[in-house]
C-alpha cells in the first residue's frame, strides 16, 4: 500500500513499478507474462492488469485540470480516483476492478486499446469529459460490462459497434458526440434496459426490427433519420416507459395502433415532420403523463380520450394544423395549443394559412412509409376538404368530417 503522507516514496515507487512493467511488456509478444513476474510487481495478477490498463490510460490523458488522475500512481490501483474495487464474480477471494467512474471530471484524451485488460469491469462512466477518438475494439474483452457510460464528450465516426460484442451490457450511452451514419439494426436486438442515442449526426432510418428491443427507455432524438416510425415499435409494448424522438427528421403518419404502448409516461415526437391526425388509439395510454407532438404538421380533430387520460399532466400539441380541440384538453393542467387552427383560440395560424394547408389531403403512403392508395377516379374521388372559410369567425364550421385521412 502506499504512503498518502510520503508524496516522494510514492513517486519513486510508481517510477520502480513502471520500469519493471515496461521490462515486462518488452517481452516478446509470443511470451506472456509468468507467475514469477507478476509476483515481483503485484501479487493479484488481475490487479497488475489493471494497473498496466490505468497507467496506459494516464499517458493518454492530456489534460485533467481537476486532477482526478493525480494520485494514480503506485500498485494500489484501488486507491486510485474513481476506480473501485470488488470480489471477482468468478473468485471471491480476488480483488479486481469493478467499476471505472469519471463523470464530470472534465478530462481530455483517449481510450487507449490497453483498456480492454480491464475484462472485470461491470460499469464504465466517462459522461461529461473531452474524450476524443473512438471506442476501442478491446472493450469486447470486457464480457462483464452491464453500464457503459461515454456520453457527453467528443467521439466521433461510427456507431461503435464493439458495444454488440458485450453480452452483459444492460445499459449503454453514448449520447452528445459526433457518432455518424448508420445505427446498426443489431443494437435493437441487444438485451438492454435503456439505450440513449440521442445528439449525434446519425443518418440511417429507423430499422423495422426495432420492436425487438426491451428497453424501458429509449431517447433518438436530435439526428437525422428521415424516417418513418417502423410498425414494429408497438411491439416495444411490454417494456417501454418512455421514448423520445424530438427533432430526429421522422417523417410519414403516426402509427394508428401507437396505442399498444399503453406503458409509456412520456411520449416525445415534436420538432419533426409528422402529418395526419393523432389515432383514436392514443386513448388507450392509461399512463402517459407527458406528451409532446408540437412542431409537425399534424392536423384534424384532437381525440377526446387523449386529453381525458387518467395520468396526463402536460400535453404540447403548438405548431401544428389541429383545427378542433375537446373542452377536456383546456382543462389539462399544463397544455400548448398556440399555432394551430383552432376557432376562438388566441395565437392561431392565419386563416388563409390553415385554408392552404387543408387545400392539400394527407396521404401517409407520400413519404414511402406505406404503400401509396391508387388515385381514385374522377367521378367516385371522395370529398377530401370542404371549403375552407374564408372568414376567422367560421371556423368553427370547419369541422373534422371534412378530413379525408387515408
Amino acid at each position: 500500500m502506499t504512503n498518502k503522507n510520503n508524496p516522494s516514496l510514492n513517486l519513486a515507487l510508481c517510477g520502480s513499478l513502471l520500469l519493471s512493467i515496461i521490462l515486462l511488456l518488452s517481452k516478446p509478444s509470443h511470451q506472456a507474462l509468468d507467475d514469477n513476474d507478476i509476483g515481483f510487481i503485484i501479487p493479484n495478477p488481475r490487479l497488475l492488469k489493471a494497473y498496466i490498463a490505468l497507467q496506459f490510460w494516464k499517458l493518454s490523458i492530456t489534460s485533467d485540470p481537476n486532477g482526478f488522475t493525480s494520485n494514480w500512481c503506485g500498485p494500489n490501483v484501488c486507491n486510485y480516483t474513481g476506480v473501485y474495487c470488488a470480489p471477482a464474480p468468478d473468485d471471491p477471494d480476488c480483488l479486481t476492478v469493478a467499476g471505472i467512474d469519471l463523470n464530470q471530471a472534465n478530462i481530455a484524451g483517449t481510450l487507449p486499446e490497453k483498456l480492454g485488460l480491464l475484462q472485470d469491469l461491470a460499469l464504465f462512466h466517462i459522461n461529461s469529459n473531452r474524450f476524443c477518438g473512438t471506442i476501442p475494439d478491446s472493450f469486447r474483452n470486457m464480457q462483464l460490462l452491464f453500464e457503459l457510460d461515454v456520453s457527453n464528450n467528443q467521439f466521433s465516426g461510427c456507431f461503435p459497434s464493439v458495444v454488440l460484442c458485450l453480452p452483459s451490457l444492460k445499459f449503454l450511452d453514448i449520447r452528445f458526440n459526433q457518432f455518424e451514419g448508420e445505427i446498426p439494426s443489431a443494437v435493437f436486438d441487444l438485451k438492454l434496459d435503456a439505450l440513449f442515442l440521442n445528439n449525434n449526426k446519425f443518418t440511417s432510418s429507423l430499422p423495422n426490427n426495432i420492436g425487438n428491443s426491451p428497453v424501458s427507455v429509449l431517447v433518438l432524438a436530435n439526428n437525422n433519420f428521415d424516417s418513418c416510425l417502423p410498425p414494429s415499435l408497438t411491439k416495444m409494448a411490454g417494456t417501454l416507459n418512455e421514448i423520445i424522438l424530438a427533432n430526429a427528421k421522422l417523417k410519414g403518419c403516426l402509427l394508428k395502433d401507437i396505442g399498444l404502448l399503453n406503458q409509456v409516461t412520456v411520449f416525445d415526437v415534436s420538432f419533426n415532420n409528422l402529418v395526419g391526425s393523432l389515432p383514436e388509439s392514443m386513448g388507450n395510454m392509461k399512463s402517459l403523463e407527458q406528451l409532446n407532438v408540437a412542431h409537425n404538421n399534424l392536423s384534424g380533430a384532437i381525440p377526446n380520450s387523449i386529453c381525458c387520460l387518467p395520468k396526463l399532466e402536460n400535453f404540447t400539441y403548438s405548431y401544428n394544423f389541429f383545427c378542433t380541440e375537446p373542452l377536456a384538453c383546456l382543462k389539462l393542467k399544463v397544455k400548448d395549443d398556440r399555432q394551430n387552427c383552432i376557432p376562438n383560440r388566441p395565437f392561431q395560424r392565419s386563416p388563409m394559412e390553415c385554408k392552404t394547408f387543408y387545400s392539400h389531403p394527407v396521404d401517409c403512403g407520400a413519404s414511402c412509409c406505406l404503400p401509396r392508395r391508387p388515385a381514385p377516379s374522377t367521378a367516385s374521388a371522395p370529398t377530401t376538404l370542404a371549403a375552407a372559410p374564408e372568414h376567422p369567425e367560421d371556423w368553427g364550421a370547419f369541422s373534422p368530417g371534412h378530413l379525408h385521412h387515408p
